[in-house]
């Protein structure tokens, strides 16, 4: 299996956010089959569409973008708030999938874990990211989901990653799953190119 570059966006700017905590896990844990970096947006400018027009715009839009497009699938690790996205995820969003036409996302393998310490671990924030990522064109893993309810302080140890019990086995299993997908998108697509490149070439 080939080593993948991913980039993990985490919907919290929190220092101690859990979802953060739970991002450093699953690169840890899927650290032999994915090479998985966070791509910060904290410091990103709320978007607008004049900044396209500006050439060469903010630089964090740059920096951003060019993060997102160099990496092979993206996983995103998002709190709930309001029963949706939050702002900061969003507007990381809508930065990378402008100027129109240029989309750093488009075809990108992805993979969604929301979690909170509440009882049904940000579902609504995960279906509004899931409705999202179908429209910017990201095959999105669908087994297993990964709504994670009941995640306090005292699931992780001391270096932020996930102590031994059921939400450490189930996010490494989570991880597997992830880099699996990862390689059956990427593989598809180069089957596909060859396959189409073989029936120009006749």
């Amino acid at each position: 299996m080939s080593h993948h570059k991913i980039a993990i966006v985490v919907g919290s700017l929190r220092k101690d956010s859990i979802n953060r905590k739970i991002a450093r896990s699953i690169a840890t844990f899927a650290a032999d089959r994915l090479d998985s970096r966070i791509v910060e947006i904290g410091d990103l400018p709320l978007y607008n569409q004049d900044y396209d027009a500006e050439a060469p715009g903010p630089p964090e839009y740059a920096r951003f973008r060019d993060a997102i497009r160099a990496v092979d699938g993206v996983l995103f690790c998002t709190p709930e708030y309001n029963r949706g996205i939050p702002g900061v995820l969003k507007n990381a969003i809508d930065v990378g999938s402008r100027p129109y036409g240029a989309s750093v996302w488009d075809k990108k393998p992805a993979a969604i874990v929301s979690a909170s310490p509440g009882a049904i671990g940000g579902f609504g924030a995960n279906h509004q990211l899931r409705q999202v990522c179908v429209f910017l064109n990201m095959p999105m893993m669908q087994q297993p989901e990964a709504y994670l309810g009941g995640v306090t302080p005292d699931k992780f140890d001391a270096d932020g990653c996930l102590q031994e019990g059921p939400l450490r086995q189930f996010v490494v299993g989570f991880a597997a799953a992830f880099s699996e997908w990862v390689e059956l998108i990427i593989r598809s697509r180069k089957m596909i190119a060859e396959d189409a490149a073989h029936s120009a070439a006749k």
